[in-house]
């Protein structure tokens, strides 16, 4: 099996502070350049790809999704995790909670959202999307967040909005009604396109802020940035407890 195992990060994620012997590159892809950072966390071969750039230049509606999940599939990565920072929708989730992922409602438009779009040499195909994240990669977060004493909440659905701004009232009281727990801009085409590729795919979401109408006011940036403060060590820890095992699963 192939001897990688992908990390794909958005906000606050510019970088992974337990990689070593990092090697930057970046790959040409049929759908555009990506660029990712390789090396070894708790001693797997990783390949870091952060869909912002690591100044956070490109807005989640203009990230080529295509060229990043293309990427890791031409590296041959055996398995995904995404890390997605959220609003929370769901009551019991509070800047700092993190969840895991289990189902998407894509409210995006205008994204180059399939490989399959009847340009290529493999047609038009349709594929399932029943469970579009992985079990197993899930089991292993669980477990990993279970012997460190971390809240890991389970069950989450994501709504994927197009951004930069942020939602209404009316769209997450839209998104509510879908089932929807947790409100991101990236997720969306992201998770399907890696199951199109056939790419074991997780996502580990942190909440930063109440969607908005659901907190106190308007959503802020420094609300926004003391809650990854607070937060951002608990999904690397996740993460990292989790490496191992999935490395013998996957690799």
């Amino acid at each position: 099996m192939a001897g990688k195992i992908g990390i794909i990060a958005g906000t606050g994620f510019y970088d992974l502070p337990g990689l070593k012997n990092t090697n930057r590159e970046e790959l040409n892809t049929s759908y555009g350049g990506a660029l990712l950072l390789s090396g070894t966390w708790e001693g797997v071969e990783i390949a870091f790809l952060t869909r912002h750039g690591v100044k956070h230049s490109v807005p989640p509606h203009r990230i080529n999704y295509r060229a990043n999940v293309r990427a890791m599939k031409d590296l041959e990565v055996s398995a995904i995790i995404a890390i997605n920072v959220v609003g929370g929708i769901d009551s019991n989730l509070n800047p700092g909670d993190i969840s895991l992922i289990d189902d998407f409602v894509d409210f995006t438009s205008g994204r180059a959202s399939t490989f399959f779009d009847g340009t290529g040499p493999e047609g038009v195909q349709h594929i399932d999307m029943t469970s579009v994240y992985d079990k197993n990669l899930q089991a292993l977060l669980i477990a990993s967040a279970t012997s460190q004493g971390i809240k890991l909440t389970t069950g989450g659905v994501y709504a994927g909005f197009n951004g930069p701004r942020f939602e209404t009232p009316a769209e997450i009281r839209f998104a509510r009604l879908a089932g929807a727990t947790v409100v991101g801009m990236t997720g969306c085409p992201e998770a399907p396109l890696a199951r199109e590729l056939g790419i074991p795919f997780t996502s580990i979401a942190l909440v930063v802020n109440p969607a908005a109408g659901l907190g106190h006011g308007e959503i802020t940036m420094d609300e926004i940035n003391a809650a990854l403060d607070s937060g951002k060590s608990k999904v690397l820890n996740v993460i990292a407890g989790a490496l191992p095992n999935v490395a013998k699963l996957y690799v």
